[in-house]
């Protein structure tokens, strides 16, 4: 009977299932294409009510998605997306209609875009700002092979404060392209946009009676033969200055020789078709400019943007969410960090919070609820966060700079020239460490421990719990410590009674969780809950193991491995991060440089990229889980 009915629903989209790939759609009329938007958000809602998944962002550009497949011959023509979450519609509309089902799912249709899953996916896109650059490079090479192609950049959700995304605005602007740049300005990243971008973006107006005069001339005078290429770029010059003169404004886009179209309404399908197809084919780069509303189409979602950006399950008729039941349970790693941010920054008045874009996600808006005038959000600018953060401590502030671990990846060379060259004292706290899920692949936090590890001046360090992250973040903001960094996972702790008087945890020093004399299992952060578990179990069965947590990766507890290398004739490592260069490669550098001879057997993330699905089947898939860890135990005993 739910099968019936669900064929039944699927039977409603009159005209959405009968589109196979973006050439069906071409088919239609262009009077059916607000329907087909219609049938398209329906479907989002529909799908992501049971199954959750990005929500707001994907039904804020219906209409601009249609309209781009309509105009466009994809996927000979490349679109690319920036940020990824907005490409629900994408998808859908590329093959993937029956697929979406499973979207985050294990083995089913990845979050975001990807070349491996479609050709219409032109670029991996799960970060933010690299639209830009990469579809200038495509155009370059369209260009290179004398290839008629047209390439789009659609960015939004607040990419557009990204640093690359100006170094691409920048050389598309003395690189010659045909690129059409498509700014998606919904004011909105997870968060609500910050900065002077965003200011800039709502107070941005531009005749359209201007610019439709400007193109027709434009075309006429191209059309006699009157203007080549250098004349173009002058009379473009020109124009740009004549428009600031007689409007009274400038355009940060025609400053730099990129033609500017709009603002125009975003939700109007057919008024897009019209502008795509009258500028798509015009020389040189160019951008559009359209106004969207970020959960268009469901009430909820434009009244509540940021809860609405991934907001789980919930009740599609009445717009209720299906929040999991929490009480009695552990907290949030996050809510942790942002309670005991705010413990600190009353007692300590050097304290400061930064956080690029992520105020909810990382729970610093507790702190800034409560003291605004302390607490930066930044926007969509990791590599910033990092340097502003260093200025700030090297004039006597004590900055926490949140950022997740994958994010981190685009400030590495800020993390080293800017602050630990000269030794600042700034804590970074690193979330959505290790495996975080559905997101994937793109946002897997687990390469942070061996690209932070070679970093001279650093301390690293991983809480087992709860008290230990609030402990590390104390010790942390202690005068003297210099750069701390602190990672931790996603997800829940632990310990459900997690407050704890905060103390002092000696740099440098682990601790031994369980007396053993068979083998010795090293961990370092949470996952040293589950392998003690393991632990347990190989007690169980008669084996007598050793479990000692590191705590610090850097500087590690000598005296610790000096005895594990000395008592014990096989280690296991456990780390949720990559093994190459991370805790395990570690413990062996030791042990050969101190000529102790253990067998090692290390457990942690192979030399791949790892697929999205929940937390507790990639574990598994990793041999990262109770069980696996236990088998390994086992194994190396018998061995």
């Amino acid at each position: 009977m739910a099968n019936n009915c669900r064929m039944e629903y699927q039977a409603s989209y009159k005209l959405l299932n009968k589109i196979d790939n973006p050439s069906d759609l071409r088919k239609l009329p262009l009077n059916s294409l607000p329907e087909v938007c219609s049938e398209l958000r329906e479907k989002i809602i529909d799908e992501l009510s049971r199954n959750p998944g990005h929500f707001g962002s994907s039904l804020g550009v219906i209409e601009l998605t249609v309209a781009l497949h309509y105009v466009l011959n994809t996927p000979y023509d490349r679109i690319v997306w920036d940020v990824g979450h907005q490409a629900y519609g994408h998808k859908i509309l590329t093959g993937r209609r029956e697929w979406f089902s499973t979207n985050r799912k294990l083995n089913g249709m990845a979050p975001f875009p990807t070349p491996f899953e479609s050709e219409y996916d032109t670029f991996t896109c799960g970060h933010a700002s690299n639209s830009i650059s990469a579809a200038l490079g495509m155009a370059v090479a369209a260009s290179q092979k004398k290839e008629n192609r047209h390439i789009v950049a659609v960015i939004g959700d607040g990419a557009m404060s990204g640093g690359l995304a100006f170094e691409g605005l920048n050389n598309a602007s003395s690189t010659p392209n045909n690129l059409l740049i498509i700014l998606n300005d919904n004011n909105m990243a997870i968060d609500r946009s910050v900065g002077g971008m965003k200011q800039y973006l709502l107070n941005l107006h531009t005749s359209e009676n201007y610019n439709r005069l400007r193109n027709r001339l434009s075309k006429q005078l191209f059309k006699w033969g009157w203007l080549n290429e250098d004349r173009r770029k002058s009379l473009l010059r020109f124009n740009n200055s004549l428009k600031s003169l007689l409007m009274q404004q400038q355009n940060i886009f025609e400053g730099l020789d990129i033609r500017y179209f709009g603002p125009i309404e975003g939700h109007d399908v057919q008024n897009l078709v019209k502008v795509l197809n009258e500028i798509k084919d015009m020389k040189g780069p160019k951008l559009l400019h359209i106004h969207t509303i970020k959960g268009k189409g469901y009430r909820p979602a434009e009244e509540a943007a940021t809860e609405w950006h991934a907001p789980g399950l919930f009740n599609k008729e009445t717009g209720e969410r299906i929040l999991p039941v929490t009480e009695g349970l552990p907290p949030l790693f996050q809510h942790v960090f942002g309670n005991t941010l705010l413990e600190l920054a009353e007692k300590n008045d050097k304290i400061v919070g930064v956080t690029p874009a992520m105020p909810t996600g990382c729970s610093m808006n507790i702190m800034m609820k409560a003291m605004p005038d302390r607490v930066f959000d930044v926007g969509i600018a990791e590599g910033h966060a990092v340097t502003f953060s260093g200025g700030m401590a090297k004039d006597g502030l004590l900055p926490f700079c949140n950022i997740y671990s994958s994010f981190m990846q685009r400030a590495y060379d800020n993390v080293i020239h800017d602050v630990a060259l000269q030794n600042l004292h700034v804590v970074f706290c690193l979330d959505r460490a290790g495996l975080v899920g559905e997101d994937g692949p793109t946002h897997h936090g687990v390469f942070d421990l061996a690209y932070m590890r070679p970093i001279p001046n650093l301390t690293i360090a991983s809480p087992y719990d709860e008290h230990e992250l609030r402990r590390l973040m104390y010790t942390a903001q202690l005068p003297d410590k210099g750069t701390f960094v602190i990672r931790y996972p996603r997800g829940r702790g632990v310990l459900p009674d997690w407050k704890c008087p905060l103390e002092e945890i000696k740099v440098g020093t682990g601790r031994k969780m369980h007396e053993g004399t068979d083998l010795a299992v090293l961990t370092l952060g949470p996952i040293g809950n589950v392998a003690a578990k393991a632990v347990e179990r190989a007690e169980k069965e008669g084996y007598s193991i050793a479990h000692y947590d590191l705590r610090f990766l850097k500087p590690l507890d000598e005296a610790l491995l000096h005895e594990v290398g000395k008592k014990f004739k096989r280690v296991v490592t456990i780390e949720d991060g990559v093994l190459k260069g991370g805790m395990g490669t570690a413990v062996l550098e030791f042990m050969a440089d101190h000529e102790y001879t253990p067998v090692v057997k290390r457990l942690g993330i192979a030399d791949k990229f790892i697929q999205h699905g929940p937390v507790k089947d990639l574990y598994q898939l990793c041999g990262l889980d109770e069980n696996s860890i236990y088998n390994t135990i086992i194994n190396s005993l018998k061995q």
